[in-house]
């Protein structure tokens, strides 16, 4: 049940206060009214004479006399009640309408003074829903008199100085610590590759050399992507918009040789969308999800890449089934399955992903295939340009047979024999 607003809620209370008070006085006024308006009896009785009907003896003590109305006292009577009646009627039908009339100016005037009074209240809601990381240079500056709601603003714009120095340091320490480690892990890979060149240099040497290269290959890698995750974390500090087109086609050419590798076939369906955000994050983004799906494939597998309105980007990948209870740890930093624990990869991958859709105000939908492998979706807001085409983009890589094909064409020669249907389970998580 959706709840009623402050504002909705203050003016049912006021208008409700209103109409009880109103009644009260109806009721008192009605009351008093009732007693000021004389009997009908008492009133014919004193408006004309009597007269005496008869005279009856009594016991030897005097004489009783009664007295019986004459046709003008009961005239006066019955028009003394009706008048009476009228009266009290008239009285409280005008007084139910003037309670009516008062009672919805009341409510009007409830809603407008309630607005007048929350409208502090919406200032700061509203500065609060455009912070972002990138803009936490908003500030609130109420003006009015030293009050509550004053006080509250305050307090919001010094919460709002105390996040943006804390960003602003994480920012510059980011800075640093991309500088301070990659300059040691170059200067440690210059001199290994340089020891491995001399001719001179032993057997032994070279086999610790190519360990000594791989096991820095996997700290540049996984520092690397410390330094993506932490970025993103971060927000956008401006937008900008990108061609997700552009960027996944030069994402899967760049990938050929590590499919050549995995022995994958990379199946493609690219239409033209535009997405505003970062470009450096949403290859990234795109670039961690092709090498998640050819790493932990299987021999001879393959993977699907589409790039359209909804889901902005979707990669559909063969491998060994994975548990469902086990979707919504993939995004965590570091959180790998026993099949990939000794993959190579430094478990920051999908946690890089989730983070940069965050960022950019998306979505993750994750599904594990009942044959084997994952489904992904990302939904990506549109992008404020013109809109997107929807014809399909047909690329072909020159050369020898391209890993990469395009699965709309059926009769292309480079596709395997009987592809995998994509068929994403119902139990589906959702990271936002």
């Amino acid at each position: 049940m959706k709840r009623w607003s402050v504002r909705t809620r203050l003016t049912v209370i006021y208008g409700v206060v209103f109409m009880g008070v109103g009644i009260v006085l109806v009721v008192i006024n009605y009351l008093l009214v009732l007693g000021l308006i004389p009997q009908p009896a008492s009133f014919a009785t004193t408006m004309s004479p009597t007269s005496l009907s008869g005279v009856y003896p009594d016991d030897g003590t005097g004489i009783a006399i009664q007295r019986v109305p004459t046709p003008v006292q009961q005239t006066i009577e019955v028009a003394a009640t009706d008048y009476r009646a009228s009266t009290l009627q008239n009285l409280l039908l005008t007084s139910a309408i003037a309670l009516l009339v008062a009672g919805a100016i009341a409510v009007f005037a409830s809603w407008y003074i309630a607005g007048r009074v929350l409208r502090p209240v919406h200032t700061i809601t509203a500065t609060a829903r455009r912070l972002g990381a990138e803009s936490l240079d908003r500030r609130i500056h109420l003006d009015g008199p030293d009050d509550e709601l004053k006080e509250l603003a305050k307090t919001f714009d010094g919460m709002l100085d105390r996040l943006a120095s804390a960003f602003d340091s994480q920012t510059r320490f980011v800075a640093n610590a991309s500088h301070e480690l990659r300059t040691p892990l170059a200067v440690q890979r210059t001199l290994v590759e340089v020891a491995m060149a001399d001719p001179a240099a032993p057997p032994e040497l070279q086999r610790l050399g190519t360990h000594l290269l791989a096991t820095n290959e996997r700290s540049e890698r996984l520092i690397e992507g410390l330094l993506v995750l932490a970025r993103s974390d971060r927000g956008l500090r401006g937008r900008v918009p990108v061609r997700l087109d552009e960027v996944a086609e030069t994402v899967l050419v760049g990938c050929i040789g590590m499919a050549d590798q995995h022995n994958v076939t990379i199946k493609k369906t690219i239409r033209p969308r535009t997405v505003a955000g970062d470009p450096v994050l949403l290859e990234r983004l795109i670039t961690n999800l092709v090498h998640n799906a050819i790493r932990y494939n299987v021999d001879g597998g393959s993977v699907t890449v589409e790039v359209g309105n909804s889901p902005a980007v979707r990669v559909v990948n063969t491998g060994p089934k994975v548990p469902v209870d086990a979707l919504p740890g993939l995004f965590e930093p570091f959180r790998r399955l026993e099949r990939t624990a000794t993959s190579g990869g430094s478990g920051l991958g999908l946690s890089i992903v989730r983070s940069v859709v965050k960022a950019h105000d998306g979505s993750i939908g994750v599904a594990a295939r009942p044959s084997g492998g994952l489904d992904l979706r990302i939904d990506l807001p549109p992008s404020a340009g013109p809109a997107d085409l929807a014809t399909p983009r047909n690329t072909v890589t020159a050369g020898r047979c391209p890993r990469i094909t395009n699965s709309d064409n059926e009769n292309d020669h480079c596709h395997r024999r009987n592809p995998p249907h994509v068929n994403a389970q119902a139990d589906e998580h959702t990271v936002k």
